[in-house]
């Protein structure tokens, strides 16, 4: 199995495939479109590997860090979810975001990847709180926090936001707010973009 890839990037595909020549030799790996985002041809690069091997082949997926591989595999672990999906997932979510968004019972979050219904994300939810590394959180705090967190969001998608700009609104809010001061700042924060 190919842990780790060190070398330079000998191409770039159009759809998130970059080629690392280590050694003379050039590996096709996939990548999260952020990752691709940064790799230029000819520069150095590292990559964290997970080695998925079919039937039919053996396909490479680099992560830039370890973190993002870590989720990549407990995604894989979720029922239904394949490589294809999983490497979605991590293209529109970063490690941090979908922890939270998992941490929170946050359906709409995970629809907003391309191909996630409600169904799914649900799903998604129940199978990577046991597979995803969440932070310890008290009980109490965790059902506080949650039920906020959750009647803010409902309230922000009855009054017309999109999940994406409810997402981006709430991310980096205190959780030991009640849910109207939650609302007030999220709404601020919409108001000014």
């Amino acid at each position: 199995m190919i842990g780790s890839l060190r070398g330079t990037v000998a191409a770039r595909g159009p759809s998130g495939e970059v080629v690392v020549e280590v050694g003379g030799v050039g590996y096709r790996v996939s990548v999260p479109t952020g990752t691709a985002a940064v790799l230029a041809t000819g520069a150095e690069v590292f990559l964290h590997v997970h080695t998925h091997v079919r039937e039919d082949a053996i396909v490479l997926y680099g992560f830039a860090h370890d973190e993002e591989r870590r989720c990549f595999e407990a995604l894989l672990g979720a029922h239904g979810v394949g490589p294809s999906l999983a490497l979605a997932v991590l293209s529109a979510l970063s490690p941090a975001a979908l922890t939270t968004a998992v941490l929170e019972g946050d359906v709409d979050t995970l629809c907003a990847v391309p191909g996630i219904g409600r169904k799914t994300a649900a799903r998604l939810v129940l199978d990577l709180k046991s597979r995803l590394e969440l932070p310890e959180v008290a009980p109490v705090m965790a059902g506080a926090a949650g039920s906020a967190r959750t009647e803010a969001r409902a309230a922000l998608a009855e009054l017309g936001y999109g999940p994406e700009e409810i997402r981006r609104a709430l991310d980096g809010r205190r959780d030991d707010v009640g849910v109207e001061e939650l609302l007030r700042l999220a709404l601020r924060d919409l108001a000014s973009r």
